[in-house]
């Protein structure tokens, strides 16, 4: 095999097939044959051309799950068959004001997979050995994919979050981030409340693990926490800034809101609930590759899988219009090689 296929944004918003010459790695990098990778929506990142830097063609894909087939030069902790994720942040650099500190999440000279460098929507990618995590025997690469991205920024924001067993924790929405974070809060010893819009999505929080169903679209979510004794932490996933502004009031006095949903938009919060509970918000961005290869371990011990709408590498381009379109549930995921 001398070349291989990829699935390329050329223009905003434009994907196509295309075909490139197999080269070796770099130095410190490798090169894995794709078998799995995800579709998610920072995905518009590259595709959409969203970031000023942003550059074409460019391949998307930052959920990437393949085999290693070839070494770069130094790299010697890995070896050519084994099974790798590859995240949204590809490797930090080591060596800058951050990754010195142990902050590889904040490195300066990180590779952002998909976005400053191609990704997994490809037979063949190329990465940084320091942004690869180990893939268990347990899991297809399928179920894999998603966890890596979705499952890492959910599980990651949980852990750190400062919230103890037996407290309740409420998760604001319950689509491709929610429907794993409420799997985690459960299996993490949480009580756990659901919020979202609709009766009909009661019965999918209560089968995920919640504890609780909170209707948004028919009650004050922040007055039934109270009434259920108060959340230590809401953790937000759905990407509606205006939605979350109102969440403050279902904290305990010192708990905190935790963004990982964005759009953008300003969270409009009153100063006297921050101040006069010792409330706080914080945002949590995904994770290292180590903190990748934890979430992938723990989704093994615990069970905890994504519900994920597989289709085939060619059929990438309309996998992504129904993803942007708010139609996926709860994730798709490119089927590539085998795994």
């Amino acid at each position: 095999m001398s070349s291989y296929r990829v699935v390329q944004a050329t223009k905003r918003g434009t994907l196509e097939i295309s075909e490139r010459p197999l080269v070796d790695p770099e130095p410190l990098h490798v090169r894995i044959r794709v078998e799995a990778c995800g579709i998610c929506h920072s995905d518009a990142l590259a595709v959409e051309g969203v970031l000023p830097n942003a550059a074409f063609p460019r391949v998307p894909g930052h959920e990437a799950i393949g085999r290693i087939d070839a070494l770069g030069a130094g790299v010697d902790d890995w070896r050519v068959g084994q099974r790798v994720g590859v995240g949204y942040l590809g490797g930090p650099c080591g060596r800058c004001r951050f990754c010195r500190r142990g902050q590889f999440v904040h490195c300066l000279h990180q590779h952002l997979t998909g976005t400053t460098n191609d990704g997994g929507y490809a037979e063949v990618m190329y990465a940084r050995a320091s942004g690869l995590s180990a893939v268990p025997e347990e899991l297809t690469s399928v179920e894999a994919a998603p966890l890596l991205c979705a499952g890492l920024t959910t599980f990651n924001a949980l852990r750190n979050s400062g919230a103890r067993p037996g407290e309740l924790v409420a998760i604001q929405g319950i689509g491709g981030l929610g429907h794993l974070a409420v799997q985690y809060a459960r299996r993490m010893g949480f009580r756990v409340a659901a919020i979202a819009r609709g009766p009909e999505k009661g019965e999918l929080a209560l089968g995920l693990g919640a504890h609780h169903y909170i209707d948004g679209g028919a009650t004050d979510p922040a007055k039934a926490l109270q009434e259920l004794g108060g959340a230590s932490l809401i953790l937000a996933t759905a990407s509606n800034s205006r939605s979350q502004s109102g969440l403050i009031a279902g904290l305990l006095p010192a708990g905190k809101l935790l963004i990982v949903g964005l759009d953008g938009g300003p969270i409009e919060i009153s100063s006297s609930a921050l101040v006069l509970s010792a409330r706080s918000v914080a945002g949590s961005l995904t994770g290292s590759a180590q903190d990748g290869e934890d979430t992938l371990s723990f989704s093994v011990l615990q069970n905890i899988r994504s519900r994920n709408e597989i289709i085939p590498f060619e059929n990438a381009a309309a996998g992504y219009a129904r993803m942007m379109s708010n139609a996926a549930r709860f994730r798709i995921v490119l089927a590539i090689g085998q795994g």
